[in-house]
């Protein structure tokens, strides 16, 4: 079963301005993209896991799988700059119907590859069913060393469940680092009390998760930051969109009523890409059918596109 697809050449399309000036780039002008799923050079590593089977098993609004491509039709105008040439298109890893176990083994293969490679690795989900396999990649990826998980989200995703869902990855990544005799580090920043049981608050306790409330973010996220900086080996960062304010994102499966405004998240953003042990970054639970006039997706690129730049 072949679960990878190339991205259209249609998708990569923006305004020429090289009448002006030779170095009036875009994004559609300088990406790369891949004919096949294999790592090249040292650059960055863009793939597409086109999913929303975990939200549907989590019982929320499908439509997540559409992301990718609308993603990068909403970075293909943007200004490239120097450091974004880096940016190779590897393509989308698709599931077909609820196959999604062997979707995630195969981008989990991939990123491992890409990582092993050299490359750094930046997805676009996808609801956050993806965590478990950019994750499980980038820890195949490092043996012996710390891997330290930063989610930015207004849930712990610690749930319990007879089968993978978006609300699973990180108990999934607990249970995968006791298998590998590692410790399980995880810090979940922006969680909202309020869209989590006391049973889950128990597990993140359980299992130690460093834990910064939506309402203490702007106090407590930047100490924590720097913490994590000071003590891991590797990074990896994955943001799920709904920890944005409703107003500031609407197109996900779980709005925030209150949320983190995206300027205070950049804010941690920043100095986790400049301090050289970000290895990979994910994007996940967009969902374009909740759009309102391209407001999300200009958003989330922008995340994704700032991400790039502050990488290099």
């Amino acid at each position: 079963m072949n679960l990878w697809q190339p991205v259209s050449p249609a998708i990569w399309q923006g305004r020429d301005d090289r009448a002006e000036a030779s170095n009036a780039l875009r994004l559609f002008q300088t990406v790369r993209q891949a004919s096949s799923l294999q790592p090249s050079g040292d650059g960055i590593a863009l793939l597409g896991f086109c999913c929303d089977a975990g939200v549907k098993r989590n019982q929320g609004r499908p439509g997540a799988a559409e992301a990718p491509d609308v993603l990068r039709a909403a970075l293909a105008n943007m200004a490239s700059h120097a450091e974004h040439d880096r940016l190779a298109d590897l393509g989308n890893i698709r599931v077909e119907g609820d196959a999604l176990e062997a979707a995630q083994l195969a981008l989990s293969e991939a990123v491992t590859a890409c990582q092993q490679a050299g490359m750094r690795t930046l997805v676009l989900g996808g609801g956050h069913e993806t965590a478990w396999p950019h994750g499980k990649g980038v820890l195949d990826a490092f043996p012996g060393e710390r891997v330290v998980i930063v989610n930015l989200d207004a849930h712990l995703d610690l749930r319990a469940a007879p089968h993978a869902t978006s609300g699973t990855p990180f108990r999934q990544l607990a249970r995968c680092c006791d298998e590998q005799g590692r410790a399980f580090s995880y810090a979940c920043l922006g969680v909202s009390q309020a869209a989590n049981t006391r049973t889950l608050w128990d597990e993140a306790e359980r299992l130690q998760v460093r834990l910064v409330e939506d309402l203490d973010f702007q106090r407590d996220a930047p100490g924590v930051t720097q913490a994590i900086i000071g003590e891991a080996d590797r990074i990896y960062l994955t943001i799920d969109l709904d920890v944005l304010p409703a107003a500031e994102m609407p197109a996900v499966s779980a709005p925030a009523a209150l949320g983190v405004p995206a300027r205070e998240l950049l804010g941690v953003i920043e100095p986790l890409c400049r301090s050289g042990k970000l290895q990979a970054v994910d994007l996940v639970e967009f969902n374009p059918r909740y759009d309102r006039d391209g407001q999300g997706a200009r958003l989330a690129a922008r995340l994704a596109w700032q991400i790039a730049h502050w990488w290099a």
